[in-house]
């Protein structure tokens, strides 16, 4: 150590459920959900857009709560049930409504963007904001889409919502 620098790290270890699976991973303090998901679990759907919190690409469900895991520590999770994008198809395979209404409208084009739209999306869908065009792009105004596929997002929002209240 040289000096006038501090060499310490604190490590803790968090309980989690992930995509139903339960674990207890030991990591530094500061690292954010984020980064535990990509670079720890290799859970890489969730992307790392801005890692400021303003662009949605890093969108997971927290307790079914839409939450950017940039801005979020992992060590205050402990406890809880996260849901990434690998955890919205069922058991055999099959897709979530949301992820097949966003290939039947094409509500993607980089893909960059596309599981934290989609992950948002079931959220919007669970919240019960889906009345109106208007109130899907208000509250899906969280993910930013570079390429504009906004009018596709929307109307795979609409499908999704209608198949679910079937």
């Amino acid at each position: 150590m040289t000096s006038g620098t501090l060499a310490f790290t604190k490590t803790v270890v968090t309980h989690l459920v992930i995509n139903g699976k339960r674990m207890a991973l030991t990591h530094e303090a500061r690292v954010s959900l984020l980064d535990l998901l990509r670079e720890r679990l290799q859970i890489t759907g969730t992307k790392k857009g801005c890692n400021e919190g303003a662009c949605g690409a890093c969108t997971v469900l927290i307790e079914g709560k839409r939450v950017n895991a940039c801005m979020t520590l992992a060590a205050s999770c402990d406890g809880r049930e996260i849901r990434t994008v690998e955890g919205l198809a069922s058991a055999d395979g099959a897709l979530h409504s949301v992820q097949q209404a966003f290939i039947d409208h094409d509500a993607f084009q980089c893909g960059y963007c596309t599981a934290g739209q989609v992950v948002s999306a079931v959220a919007c869908i669970q919240e019960g904001h889906t009345g109106s065009p208007s109130e899907i792009s208000e509250w899906m105004s969280g993910n930013i889409c570079r390429c504009a596929a906004y009018p596709q997002i929307v109307a795979a929002v609409q499908q999704a919502a209608r198949e679910t209240k079937r």
